[in-house]
Parts: structure tokens; sequence; C-alpha cells
């Protein structure tokens, strides 16, 4: 099977307010007012766990329905814990991202716990996000200098 390319571009309006486009879908990306943002959308962690939790939703159903039942019904609560020190440019030995993230999936089915559980393993090794997630994935950042326009 050939690779599918995913890909999202957008720019921003604020400091903190990044406006995306993935396929036909803008998606808002900005800080709470705490924070020094203008509150208009989630912010980029708080997507990242959104994109978790929408895969395993995906994944999920798509595994339930291989091994035979149907979920009614799934709730999908994900936490994630950071440090904001790096972030905000302190000195520490921490990460910057998440130190660690917990996932809870609580299907509504008409399945047995141990066919749940062999559902929970196959889910996770098949849910592309947790894959990132829990393993190093080759990324390359560059940088391309636009050049300013000159008032007229």
């Amino acid at each position: 099977m050939s690779d599918l390319i995913f890909s999202v571009k957008g720019s921003n309006e604020h400091p903190t307010k990044f406006i995306a486009e993935a396929r036909n879908f803008k998606l808002v990306v900005d800080e709470p007012n705490e924070l020094g943002g203008t509150d208009h959308g989630a912010n980029p962690v708080e997507y990242l766990l959104a994109g978790y939790a929408g895969c395993l939703n995906v994944v999920s159903h798509l595994v339930a329905n291989e091994l035979g039942f149907t979920i009614h019904k799934l709730d999908v609560v994900i936490e994630g814990n950071l440090d904001p020190a790096k972030l905000f440019g302190e000195e520490t030995t921490g990460r910057a991202g998440f130190k660690s993230i917990s996932a809870k999936l609580i299907p509504e089915a008409e399945a047995d716990q141990e066919t749940l559980n062999r559902w929970l393993e196959i889910v996770e090794r098949r849910c592309p996000i947790n894959d990132n997630l829990s393993n190093p994935t080759s990324i390359q950042v560059t940088v391309e200098k636009k050049e300013l326009l000159e008032a007229v």
C-alpha cells in the first residue's frame, strides 16, 4: 500500500493565534488568556491530545468491527502533564513536552472483558498517533526567509 500524505498549512493572526488549514477545514490554534492568548481555540498541546483521542476513536471502531462487536458509544479521556519551564525560557533539564500521557477508553459495547483487553491491545498497536507518541519519529524543521514587502 502506498504512503498517505497528510499536511496542514497556515499563518499567525496574533503571536499566540494560528489559523491552520487541513483539507477544507480551518483549525484555530490559540492559547488561553492566562497564557497571553486570545482564547479563540484549543492550544497546541490540547490539539495533540484531541488528535490522539480522535485517532483512538477511529481505530477502536475499526478493530471492534473486525473482532465482531459494535461500540455503541466510546468515551475517551486523555490527560497529559508537562512542566512549562522550558517553554518559557527557564533553565531546566526537563523536557518541553509531555512527561506522560494517560488515555482511558470507555466503550459501551456488548463484549466481555477478555475481548475488550484483546481489542485494546490491537488498538494501541494500530493507532498511528499512539505509535508517534510512543516512538521517536524523524522530524526536519527548516526556515525559509520571506522578504518584507516595502510600503509604496
